[in-house]
């Protein structure tokens, strides 16, 4: 293996070269210009961080519809090879098919590298336009279940033979009654599990340690889905009280605190439709939150409309046991404005801060944050956030420049 990649240590410390190898996917539609702007910040913070001591080597993989176009494959066998052997990656926006066709490149990824952990932070910077009184309340990290529910669901159609035989089985089998009219009913079973879930609820846990985050909220449907929903939030305080010594705040309370050497953590749960309220008029009361794939995709697009939409929000796709991640767009590929220089880089460009972090250049990190932070509320933003504040719009070149200017 080239030295120059990143390897995993025993214990999880990721040993980091100087200049290590780092694959990248450039994305579709809009894809190659988030990129680009991307690419700018995330190179010129290195360098002044380092002063040219450390230096990153971006190495483009294939997928999507480039891939599609030169391979015939929309997710090349090698470009999975290259991101399990350099462990680290960063990826733009790909087209998925609605309803019809290949399913998600994205959950192909997360699952062939079995990134257990959809880690959103949601933080709002001043001067983004947003549809709430006071944004700046929310400070929020989303670890959302990557492996199961409906990212592992099983569907069958309505009509279909096989679908026609599984109706009957759990009527006269297993004595479902719930169902009244068999003729024209689809069928989805989402699975979860207890290991899956642990990790992902230990992940959350341990992240609210390390970062000195107040509480952890396990958000599911328990009260209506005992034995999926209702079960990842007993496994969560499971975890806490076994594996992190959790102790009720008083006699018959639901919540937990884990009492650590630098500080405290609450663990507490909340109805997932419940909680949707709860973010919009006490958000402060919350900060790290567990979820399951569904509720937590949902909740995780909720709070970044909040701070101003997806087109801000980072992400990363992490397994922690093998070191494996992929920091990633949360966007879609507006083909509409695929090419022509206007697309706002903040998602990608933050998701790349996230990957700085990980690999341990935090000074580097700081700098995108700082950067980004100052070219908004200098209002220097491109034409999504323009239009709303009344501004001149940047293109992305100009935005990318503007943020490397306020390093």
């Amino acid at each position: 293996m080239n030295n120059e990649n990143i390897l995993k240590q025993e214990g999880g410390r990721l040993i980091v070269s100087d200049t290590p190898v780092i694959p990248f996917i450039e994305g579709d539609g809009i894809g190659p210009d988030v990129w680009r702007g991307t690419a700018q910040i995330i190179n010129s913070a290195v360098e002044k961080a380092y002063g040219g001591k450390k230096k990153i080597q971006w190495k483009e993989v294939l997928a999507g519809e480039k891939a599609f176009n030169k391979t015939g494959d929309y997710l090349p066998q090698e470009t999975l090879d290259i991101l399990n052997s350099h462990l680290v990656g960063l990826k733009g926006p790909l087209t998925t098919p609605v309803g019809e066709g290949f399913r998600s490149l994205n959950v192909a990824l997360r699952q062939t590298l079995e990134l257990y952990a959809c880690i959103r932070p949601v933080q709002y910077f001043t001067n983004v336009p947003s549809p709430v009184k006071n944004p700046e309340d929310i400070d929020m990290v989303i670890f959302r279940e990557n492996l199961e529910d409906v990212y592992s669901g099983i569907e069958f159609k309505y009509g279909e033979d096989k679908t026609k035989e599984l109706l009957n089985f759990l009527k006269n089998t297993m004595g479902v009654t719930k169902i009244k009219d068999f003729n024209d009913v689809s069928i989805g079973i989402k699975p979860t599990s207890e290991s899956k879930s642990k990790q992902l609820l230990r992940a959350a846990i341990e992240y609210a340690l390390k970062h000195k985050r107040k509480s952890v909220t396990i958000i599911h449907k328990g009260n209506i889905m005992k034995f999926t929903e209702g079960s990842f939030r007993k496994w969560g305080y499971e975890v806490a009280e076994k594996e992190f010594g959790a102790v009720e705040t008083e006699p018959g309370s639901t919540w937990k605190v884990i009492k650590a050497k630098h500080g405290e953590v609450v663990i507490k749960d909340v109805i997932a439709d419940n909680f949707f309220q709860q973010a919009l008029i006490r958000p402060k009361d919350y900060d790290v939150i567990a979820a399951m794939n569904l509720n937590g995709d949902y909740i995780s697009d909720a709070l970044a409309a909040q701070v101003g939409g997806i087109g801000i929000a980072p992400g990363a796709n992490i397994n922690y046991k093998t070191g494996h991640a992929v920091f990633e767009a949360t966007h879609g590929t507006a083909p509409k404005y695929a090419g022509k220089n206007l697309a706002n880089p903040s998602s990608l460009t933050l998701s790349a801060k996230l990957l700085l972090d990980h690999i341990g250049w935090t000074e580097a990190a700081n700098l995108v944050l700082k950067g980004l932070s100052k070219a908004f509320e200098d209002m220097q933003v491109t034409t999504d956030f323009a239009r709303e504040i009344g501004c001149k719009a940047l293109s992305t070149d100009e935005f990318a420049k503007a943020v490397v200017e306020r390093m």
